[in-house]
């Protein structure tokens, strides 16, 4: 599933993408189901999120990964930047 949203995200024409499963830490939790990735933390680093907001930039992302959202993947910890706002931190 990681590779798939990586793939998913490819229109962002991203310069860093991580994703990491973080369902283990959700087990019985809402959401979570046998076998996992259904929990992700994904990091985007995209020229295309400058001038745009923070809501703008996750409505973009969910955009993209909307039918890996209604297939298996319960949420996404989004965090997206742009190059600079990487270089920065």
């Amino acid at each position: 599933m990681s590779e798939r949203i990586r793939l998913a995200l490819a229109p962002l024409e991203p310069v860093v993408v991580e994703v990491a499963d973080q369902s283990a830490g959700h087990r019985g939790h809402g959401g979570w189901r046998e076998g996992g990735e259904t929990h992700f933390e994904v990091l985007v680093v995209s020229p295309r999120f400058r001038g745009q907001s923070r809501i703008a930039r996750h409505r973009l992302v969910h955009e993209l990964v909307a039918d890996l959202m209604a297939e298996r993947v319960h949420a996404l910890a989004l965090r997206t930047l742009t190059p600079e706002e990487a270089s920065a931190a």
